[in-house]
């Protein structure tokens, strides 16, 4: 029996003295996976900074060419509105050339028509005179000339 208990106490003291070690294993496997976790945090944390330190280029890459953009678009506006006063000045140089020709038109007519009376006065002179002397041949030779004058004035209106 002393055998057994001196048997028991030897295997209870190296089980102690085993769970000693197993303590002090698990201790600085324990201290292995916080420094394994703050390692893989680290590598994470500069991974993640890595990440926005690229997402920050980006932005700041997206915001100049934002404002080139807005550069651009007041060019257009300034350009549109310089285009439009430009347009207005055309359209008001059209309407002003417009109302130019309509009254040159009405002139040509008032011409036209007035070339037509001169061209059956003609007529009326040019029998009257027809037979009378060399002078009065050449008057009604120039008042042929009116007269054709007139058909021509005629094929404007």
């Amino acid at each position: 029996m002393q055998r057994r208990n001196e048997a028991l106490e030897k295997s209870l003291s190296e089980s102690q003295k085993e769970n000693g070690e197993l303590k002090d294993r698990v201790i600085v496997l324990e201290r292995s996976l916080r420094q394994y976790r703050n390692r893989n945090s680290t590598i994470e944390l500069k991974a993640s900074l890595s990440k926005i330190e690229e997402m920050e280029k980006r932005i700041e890459e997206l915001e100049m060419e934002l404002q080139n953009y807005e550069i651009q678009i007041k060019h257009l506006k300034a350009n549109e509105s310089h285009s439009n006063e430009q347009l207005h000045h055309f359209q008001n140089q059209v309407r002003s050339r417009d109302h130019l020709i309509e009254e040159a038109v009405v002139q040509i007519q008032e011409v036209a028509d007035h070339i037509q009376t001169l061209a059956v006065q003609a007529d009326t002179l040019s029998v009257k005179y027809e037979l009378e002397s060399d002078r009065r041949q050449e008057l009604a030779l120039l008042l042929r000339k009116i007269r054709v004058l007139g058909t021509r004035a005629r094929s404007y209106l």
